[in-house]
């Protein structure tokens, strides 16, 4: 599903460049449960941008389901985000003054899509939060939060989950819960790929990829299989 060929990303502030990631070859297999680790300025979050279309390698091929990406206009990426991959962030992203129905709806709605509303509820019944439709995020826990964003990041029905730091703000009991549900996504054949610096969460992910200073230092886990 994923090739990276020689991907290395290159940061220029006038005179300063910083080499944020070196010549990373990865596959990702469709299905895959993947935690990328290393200690911060390692490269996990830059690669995960290139990964998600946020961000284009400086040098380097990327291919996404046989199609080349690192080449395409804005629009085209854009296009690529919406159609084939779902975002979890750290801090939630949801907008206060809408219900956790409404936030799930807003992809549905930014696709042009007139009927959102079942779709919205299956995927939050999905995420065990059918219960809490009418909630804003002011009215919801930490775990119930982060449900409400795995509901939006599903709703369009993505091949793939990039999830960053999806524990980061939550309590250990709550981190276990959310990851329960994304690996209840995986065994439905969602591939997930999660950015974590926790060796616990990284541990519920069937491989591991480890970086240091932009480069992979380690791959181990079922996922290495040919």
């Amino acid at each position: 599903m994923i090739e990276l060929r020689n991907i290395s990303k290159e940061y220029r502030t006038g005179k300063i460049s910083v080499q944020a990631l070196n010549d990373i070859e990865l596959d990702i297999r469709k299905g895959e449960f993947v935690a990328i680790r290393g200690p911060s300025g390692s490269g996990k979050s830059t690669l995960m941008n290139l990964i998600g279309c946020l961000d284009r390698p400086t040098e380097g091929t990327y291919i996404l389901d046989g199609v080349r990406v690192d080449e395409m206009e804005e629009d085209e990426l854009a296009a690529v985000r919406n159609r084939k991959i779902g975002f979890v962030f750290q801090t939630f992203n949801l907008i206060n003054t809408q219900t956790a129905l409404e936030n799930v709806e807003l992809p549905l709605l930014y696709a042009g899509m007139r009927r959102t509303r079942d779709a919205s509820l299956k995927a939050l019944e999905e995420v065990g939060l059918s219960g809490r439709l009418k909630h804003r995020p002011s009215e919801l826990s930490g775990g119930e939060s982060q449900r409400v964003a795995i509901a939006r990041a599903i709703v369009l029905d993505p091949s793939i989950i990039l999830a960053d730091e999806p524990t980061g703000n939550l309590d250990t009991r709550t981190g276990e819960e959310i990851m329960e549900v994304f690996n209840l996504l995986n065994d439905k054949g969602t591939t997930i790929i999660l950015v974590t610096h926790e060796h616990s969460i990284a541990g519920h992910a069937r491989r591991q990829i480890n970086l240091l200073d932009g480069a992979v230092v380690s791959d181990t886990g079922e996922g290495n299989a040919t």
